[in-house]
């Protein structure tokens, strides 16, 4: 297809081209922002490394009774509303690697991003909370 082509093609269908344009960007800014964000988003697998080989320290934001219905195994549990970087829980981990979870994911992200901004160095957020954690069958802890 020669730029002509595509050129004509564009001016046919100006709302398909904008589309394409405006999915274009939103994507482009997306990715600039998971690449600058400061913290690393990891998959079930990688955390459960994270938890055996470096000792990260996760902390659960899901909401107490959720937490005590299922955890993964090693979680901490701290409200949203309770989340402080400098807490005794995380000032005592700035250097070591900490790992947010929540149940969807949601939560996490702002909380990882609360940590960064505290100059944590080691943030990671587990890409789809503990529903991904379920969904790779993976062990839940309950209670307490």
């Amino acid at each position: 297809m020669s730029l002509q082509q595509l050129l004509a093609f564009a001016s046919e269908n100006a709302i398909l081209s904008l589309a394409l344009v405006g999915i274009t960007l939103a994507l482009v800014y997306t990715e600039i922002g998971r690449l600058t964000s400061g913290f690393k988003a990891v998959n079930p697998a990688g955390l459960t490394e994270l938890i055996n080989r470096e000792d990260a320290l996760l902390v659960d934001l899901s909401a107490q009774g959720d937490f005590e219905k299922g955890h993964i195994p090693g979680a901490r549990n701290v409200a949203p509303s309770q989340f402080d970087p400098a807490s005794k829980l995380l000032a005592k981990s700035k250097e070591l690697p900490v790992a947010v979870t929540c149940r969807s994911g949601m939560a996490s992200a702002d909380a990882a991003k609360k940590l960064v901004k505290a100059g944590f160095k080691r943030v990671y957020w587990l890409d789809g909370g503990v529903a991904a954690w379920q969904q790779a069958n993976l062990p839940l802890v309950r209670g307490r």
